[in-house]
């Protein structure tokens, strides 16, 4: 029950974060002058290093469960 509880707790916070109306001024702005398109470039490129790097870690971490 307090998984549950919990749960639902979160859902209805994030239903809060929808609740902008309109969009916001760093948004319009940033898609206005197509500096959005650097931002999620850079975000990309970022989370692909992220992953590559957890992978190249989870390829040691079986080779050293194999050796022991």
């Amino acid at each position: 029950m307090k998984k549950f509880t919990t749960t639902l707790l979160m859902l209805m916070l994030t239903l809060q974060l929808f609740a902008q109306g309109e969009g916001s001024a760093i948004a319009d702005t940033l898609a206005g002058s197509e500096k959005i398109y650097v931002v999620v470039t850079c975000v990309a490129i970022i989370l692909i290093g992220l992953l590559a790097f957890l992978f190249s870690i989870e390829r040691r971490l079986k080779k050293l469960e194999k050796k022991s």
